[in-house]
């Protein structure tokens, strides 16, 4: 949805620059006045080149992007903003090179004001995304990424994603362009080892390729080169962040089953089997490398003899946990069920497995990652709209905590809270009183004001949930062993209350578990969503028929034409 606001924005943009130009130059010459206006037009790529006009004009921008919203502005329903400063259309001369580094870094710095599904993308992005219109801006853009992106900004990577995510997709000569310039082997990642934002950055960008161009164009681009590239950073001697994003990308990578056996071929398997022990070292950078490398051998580089962690894990004292039934498609859950990452572009959300209805509760959760996540509440009628960017705290059924641009998410709306922006570490206390119809979070101990927004369109039936943005990750605890900061009220916990079966408590591999849907078979007249109920209900106007109620209720356009459902109509008759 917003990409295709943008896409309309963009053209019907561009459509009244030239209109506006093509008239300007009419008006001109019927005054005589033709050679002044190409002078004027001759000065402007001068000062262009000189860089001049443009470092002001980037100041100026960078101060307008930066402006963090009031809380007023802030606590707004989603309406667009005022629409950005106009960037150059594509009659008028290109930014020179010079100048993209300079738009990466604004628009890295403005990131975390977009508060907006609906606001218009800052300036920045909007110049970047019309210069990788052609082959030569995409890997002026590309190169930008790979140069300037800071190490220590938890934001750098998925600002990565989400450029690249947005801009057009390259074409083959680009790509072949792109890889002769960066001209990657084992060799060269043993080089700048005292500077690793490069190879961090260098990895994420394949990765982001990798995960966008799946099929014959991801294969092409996993050359020998950079498949020994991506391998020498896993070794030990690399940095960390970039043995953690050079194991992203072989993960991307082998989305295509080709790439997939290349990279086992590779004897991938034996270096992560030495990461994988670092799932639970104290450092929180370590600990992100051992969660993906014991995910990657458990879902995709299987090692022969090894033992899959499911198969082994000790989950006497779980009770509750994260639902991997209830979850959107790309998030990545332990084995344990109570540590989540994503590393996919889209905005992944997942619910807890126990429903509470009265009382007082009380559950914390760890922050790995100190990028943008949206912790909370929610309740079964809460939506997960991964690939729009819509998750807890983003309609009425829903409140959330967000520590990284220091937000409290309801109906998707946000006001600002007072606590710091969170870090590695922390820890953010979840307390849901159902008895005074209040939520209250804590960070590291310390309590804001209550939230009781939610509790006029629903108060019963919540369960812990969260959204996560790329690269991020957190460990919950749902009472399973002692809270770091318990609140000084009496409360109860999920894991007094809550029961799970042995095989509810299993969180299953992706191969075994297409394994077990392969061996299912399914009724005729079942839900094309979930299989389980009778497709009993019709949707209105489209008059598609494939749905049970339940799922149906839980969509907004429908699934197969895409039109808006104003209305579900149950056909008695269809039911057995």
């Amino acid at each position: 949805m917003i990409v295709f606001g943008w896409a309309v924005f963009l053209a019907s943009r561009s459509l009244g620059q030239g209109l506006l130009l093509t008239l300007e130059e009419h008006i001109a010459h019927f005054l005589g006045t033709g050679g002044a206006a190409t002078t004027m037009g001759n000065s402007c790529i001068c000062r262009d080149d000189s860089g001049t006009d443009d470092s002001v004009d980037t100041q100026q921008q960078q101060a307008e992007n930066s402006a963090v919203p009031t809380a007023d502005t802030r606590s707004q329903p989603r309406d667009p903003v005022r629409p950005p400063r106009r960037g150059r259309g594509p009659h008028e001369p290109r930014r020179k090179k010079q100048n993209v580094d300079g738009l990466v870094l604004d628009t890295l710095a403005v990131i975390r004001t977009l508060v907006d599904n609906d606001q218009e993308p800052p300036y920045s992005m909007i110049t970047l995304h019309e210069m990788a219109e052609t082959d030569e801006g995409w890997l002026d853009v590309v190169q930008s990424l790979i140069r300037v992106i800071p190490l220590e900004d938890p934001l750098g990577p998925a600002v990565i994603t989400l450029l690249l995510d947005e801009c057009p997709l390259p074409t083959k000569d680009a790509l072949q362009k792109l890889t002769e310039i960066l001209n990657l082997n084992g060799e060269v990642a043993c080089q700048d080892s005292s500077h690793p934002a490069k190879h961090r950055n260098t990895s994420a960008v394949l990765g982001c390729l990798a995960e966008k161009l799946a099929g014959p164009a991801s294969i092409g681009l996993l050359s020998p080169g950079i498949l020994e590239y991506l391998l020498q950073c896993l070794k030990l001697q690399s940095h960390p962040t970039v043995m953690l994003f050079a194991l992203i990308a072989l993960e991307k990578f082998a989305q295509t089953s080709e790439n997939k056996l290349t990279i086992s071929e590779s004897s991938i398997s034996d270096r992560l089997v030495t990461l994988e022990s670092w799932a639970n070292d104290p450092d929180y950078l370590k600990r992100q490398v051992g969660f993906c490398a014991q995910w990657s051998l458990d879902n995709l580089f299987l090692k022969e003899g090894r033992q899959l962690t499911y198969e082994k894990v000790n989950l006497s004292s779980i009770r509750a946990m994260l639902n991997s039934n209830d979850v959107s498609e790309y998030l990545k859950i332990s084995p344990h069920g109570l540590e989540a990452r994503c590393d996919a572009s889209s905005f992944e959300s997942v619910r807890c497995t126990f429903c509470v209805d009265a009382g007082v509760w009380y559950y914390e959760v760890t922050v790995v990652t100190s990028g943008v996540m949206q912790i909370g509440w929610a309740t079964r009628d809460s939506k997960f709209l991964n690939h729009e960017g819509y998750g807890i705290g983003d309609d009425e059924y829903s409140c959330a905590y967000d520590g990284c641009r220091q937000l409290i998410w309801y109906n998707a709306r946000s006001k600002p809270h007072i606590h710091p922006c969170w870090k590695e570490g922390d820890t953010v206390g979840f307390l849901l009183d159902l008895n005074e119809k209040q939520m209250i979070f804590f960070l590291n101990g310390n309590q804001l004001p209550p939230e009781k927004q939610v509790f006029s369109s629903t108060v019963s039936g919540f369960f812990a949930a969260a959204s996560f943005m790329s690269y991020q990750q957190c460990e919950f605890n749902f009472g399973a062993k002692p809270f770091k900061y318990p609140p000084s009220m009496k409360f109860s916990t999920f894991n007094d209350y809550a029961f799970l079966t042995a095989e509810e408590k299993i969180i299953l591999p992706r191969h075994r578990r297409l394994a077990l849907l392969k061996q299912v078979s399914i009724r005729e007249n079942c839900c094309s969503l979930c299989c389980d109920e009778v497709a009993d209900t019709q949707l209105k106007p489209c008059g598609h028929s494939d749905l049970c109620m339940d799922c149906a209720l839980q969509l907004e356009t429908c699934p197969l034409c895409r039109k808006e459902i104003v209305s579900r109509i149950r056909q008695i008759s269809h039911i057995s």
